[in-house]
């Protein structure tokens, strides 16, 4: 049985502000002092424009406060990344005022055989002054899931992953902190561990799905000099803080696929993109 609800629709003003773009900056481990006001915002850093304000009271038991619009409960108290897309058609200036327009699109709950659970689609659209024409577009999809513990993960070491262009990274405990906190993003699973390990069973905090998106497109645009036009993730698997994600892209056609594997080798995160 799926049940479609209402669509809300909340529109806001953003400052793509010079220090909060240096905040990221500082978090990836790059010069703050070269970013000046003006410069186009580096595609995949967006998302400092996409939190949203919910008042503490008003967050889900999880405490997620949703990307824009606030994400209802449903009785369904925990909640995923499935996937994202993002269509960029014009740059952001830093420093710019930008017009934000997010839409809970649809909320479908659905009886399957693991039980009752619901997909959220949030559609955002950034607008900046003097461009009639929207600059991007994020299309975020999220599953709300009935209660349960997730699956146990075994320690692992990473296997060799065979691509044309490859990568170690090994996100800690600062790195989902400061990504949280420039999101504004209270979810406990990314920076409450007795909550990650005790109420939803995983074996440690979880990285934040938009992070993962995000240490891919900086892979594209640090490692391969590349600046995507679009891309499209699927989020397969959790990922963990402490342990070692590989980063792996390969040309595909016209564009790239780029992969996240987990420790044992997994593909957690696959991300198809066209480049400029």
């Amino acid at each position: 049985m799926t049940q479609d609800h209402a669509i809300e629709t909340v529109t806001r003003s953003e400052i793509c502000s010079l220090p909060a773009v240096r905040r990221i900056a500082a978090m990836l481990d790059l010069d703050p002092e070269a970013v000046v006001e003006g410069d186009p915002l580096p595609r995949g850093w967006q998302f400092i424009l996409l939190g949203a304000d919910t008042r503490r009271s008003l967050l889900r038991g999880d405490g997620f406060p949703g990307l824009g619009v606030r994400m209802p409960d449903l009785g369904l108290p925990r909640l995923l990344l499935g996937g994202r897309t993002v269509d960029y058609r014009h740059d952001i200036p830093v420093g710019s005022a930008v017009r934000r327009v997010s839409t809970l699109r649809n909320l479908a709950r659905k009886d399957t055989p693991s039980g009752e659970m619901a997909v959220a689609t949030v559609v955002h659209e950034l607008h900046v002054p003097n461009i009639p024409a929207v600059a991007l577009i994020e299309t975020q999809t999220y599953l709300l899931l009935a209660s349960s513990k997730a699956a146990a993960s075994t320690e692992s070491t990473a296997p060799a992953i065979a691509a044309e262009k490859s990568k170690v990274v090994v996100p800690d405990d600062t790195l989902l902190f400061q990504y949280s906190a420039l999101g504004f993003n209270s979810h406990k699973i990314h920076i409450d561990r007795a909550y990650a390990r005790e109420v939803e069973g995983f074996p440690d905090l979880v990285v934040n799905g938009g992070l993962v998106t995000l240490l891919l497109t900086e892979f594209l645009r640090t490692d391969l000099g590349l600046s995507p036009a679009g891309f499209r993730t699927r989020h397969l698997a959790p990922l963990f803080c402490g342990r070692p994600i590989t980063l792996a892209a390969d040309r595909q056609g016209d564009g790239w696929r780029l992969r996240a594997y987990n420790d044992m080798g997994i593909i957690a995160v696959e991300m198809e993109l066209t480049t400029e």
